[in-house]
């Protein structure tokens, strides 16, 4: 059964930060935290031309639960986004947003939500590098 304090989503399309947003905010809230996860030009040292992402067929099931999870503990609406496919530098690859009364507990909340996200979220990078060598992280 779906969460009403939680909106989660795996996609290929570009990342909709204001929906996200729109989403957890509420007259209740004053502070809005969002982080967007941006591919850069490099990894461990090695420039990085494009990453592809790749996810299990149910990950959006565990970013559901993940995002539930959070809610549950925080008591806030959360949000989560990832995108999946071929990116370029610079594109958004992970959206996440919480709402809160006060700054430091929606700091917290979406703190805890992207490691989350990043620790059970069975999505998968694939490096490009520059050279043409390709490596595989998060596997």
């Amino acid at each position: 059964m779906p969460d009403a304090d939680v909106l989660a989503l795996v996609t290929t399309e570009v990342l909709d930060r204001a929906a996200l947003e729109a989403f957890v905010r509420s007259r209740r809230d004053g502070a809005l935290v969002t982080f967007e996860g941006v591919i850069r030009d490099h990894d461990h040292g090695e420039p990085v031309t494009a990453l592809d992402y790749e996810a299990h067929p149910e990950a959006e099931r565990f970013l559901r639960e993940t995002c539930a999870e959070v809610a549950r503990e925080t008591g806030l609406r959360v949000a989560a986004a990832h995108r999946v496919g071929a990116l370029a530098i610079g594109d958004v690859a992970l959206v996440a947003c919480v709402a809160a009364p006060h700054r430091a507990e929606a700091f917290a909340a979406c703190a805890l939500l992207v490691d989350r996200i990043k620790e059970r979220t069975p999505i998968w990078k694939r490096q490009h590098l520059e050279g043409g060598t390709t490596e595989w992280v998060n596997l």
